[in-house]
Formats: C-alpha cells, structure tokens, sequence
C-alpha cells in the first residue's frame, strides 16, 4: 500500500484504512473507523469512533478566499470534529473549522464549508452545499442538491426536499450597500420546504410551516401554516396529523 501517514497522528484500533491514504500531522482517527481508498485527512483533524469515510472524501480542507470574496475571512480555525459514527459518503469535503454530531450521514459529492455546526442524527443528501457560518440541527434531513447560503440557520427536525435554493444578498453581486446586508435564511423547528422551493435572502421559515414544492418565499412565513406560489401566499392550516407534536418520534 502506498499511504502516507503522519507519525503524530493517532489512530485507534480496529482501523482499517485503504490504499493511497494521506493523514495529516496530530490527526486523530478513532477507534473501529473505515477509511477508504484515496482518502485525505487534514493536520489536526479529530475523527470519532466507528466513522466510515468512504473513497476520496477529503477531510479538513483549509478554505480558499478568492480576492474579491465577500463572506471568506482571513482566520484561525480549528480542526474539523467529526462526532462518533458518522458516515462520509465518496467525494465529500469537509472544511476545517467545521463540526459534525454524532451519527451524521454526509452523502457523496457534499460539500460542508467551515464555520458549520451540524447536529447530531442528520442527514446531509447527495450533491448538498451548505456554506460558511451555517448552524444546522439535529434530526434534520436536507436532501439532495440543497444549497443552503452562508448564514443561515436550520434548527431541529427541519427537512428540506431536493433541490431547493436560498440567498443571502438582496443586490444580487452590486454595490457596496451589499455588504451591510448580507443575511441567510432561518428555518425554525420543524419547518419543511418542499422541492425547487427558493428562499430569498434574510427570510425565515416558521416552526411546522410547509412550503409547497416550487414556491418562492419573498416574505418571512408563520407557524404551522401551508405556503405556496410564486410569491408564497398563505394556503391554509398545516393538518394536526402533520404537525411535529403529533408525531410519535418526537416524543421519544
């Protein structure tokens, strides 16, 4: 095998890594792990126990930061925490700076940028983008080809279908006034927003509000309700049988 791996890093037992692996000085790979062929792990990053990586996944990437970028900054960042018994799909890449709870499935070509905190039993589908300084809960499913802007906050149980789009600069790339106003969006416990569904910048997404596949949200939307169209207009009640204290697993 042709791996390289750094004589300060640690790794627990039961490892079984792959071919053409490269682990970074002081990483940290934890017990029962499978690591895949091609693999990179970055200096100081902190893997769990019984975390499956799959081939080519690229972990604790440091950011690039483009000259004119605006939301990319100059900072120390700590390594990338990976909680236990995680799974990494094939060509995902972590950022440093990053923190994923335990039990997170990240599926293959996903991209999760620094300054993020995922929590614990999510998912994170094929082909998502979630952007620098994002906070996303736990229990939350966001499926694939979601683009979640820099920004923004997801809490618990959230879903979102494939597909859907937020924003977080109104000026859309002019002027300086842009910079002041730069603002993701908010999805509040529960929230689900159904599939080509697009979120414009700043807005929130009320706790157990459903908005219906292929909406544009313009304006921020309430608890519970059912929103739909383009621009999204109140529809009616959310059913109780849908309703997040209506279900089973919530209680648990």
């Amino acid at each position: 095998m042709s791996n390289k791996i750094d004589k300060s890093s640690r790794i627990g037992g039961n490892v079984k890594i792959g071919e053409y692996c490269v682990v970074g000085e002081d990483a940290v790979i934890g017990e029962g792990c499978v690591i895949g062929n091609g693999v990179i792990i970055h200096p100081g990053t902190n893997i769990g126990a019984n975390v499956r990586v799959d081939d080519h996944s690229v972990l604790g990437k440091l950011p690039m930061k483009a000259a004119n970028t605006a939301v990319t900054k100059d900072q120390e960042l700590p390594p990338l925490e990976v909680g236990d018994s995680c799974i990494i799909g094939t060509s995902v890449v972590l950022y440093r700076g990053c923190a994923l709870g335990e039990k997170v499935l990240v599926a293959d070509l996903s991209t999760v940028r620094e300054n993020v905190k995922v929590g614990d039993f999510t998912i994170i589908g094929r082909g998502v983008a979630i952007e620098n300084f994002c906070e996303v809960g736990s229990y939350c499913k966001l499926e694939t080809n979601v683009y979640l802007t820099a920004y923004s906050i997801v809490e618990d149980r959230v879903f979102i279908a494939p597909c859907v789009a937020t924003s977080n600069d109104n000026f859309v790339g002019r002027t300086e006034e842009r910079f002041k106003h730069f603002k993701g969006v908010t999805v509040k416990k529960g929230g689900r927003i159904g599939v080509g569904s697009v979120i414009l910048p700043g807005k929130t997404i009320g706790a157990d509000c459903l908005v219906a596949a292929g909406s544009v949200v313009t304006s921020d939307t309430p608890d519970k309700i059912i929103v739909a169209g383009v621009p999204a207009k109140q529809f009616r009640d959310v059913p109780s049988e849908q309703l997040l204290e209506n279900q089973n697993w919530e209680k648990k």
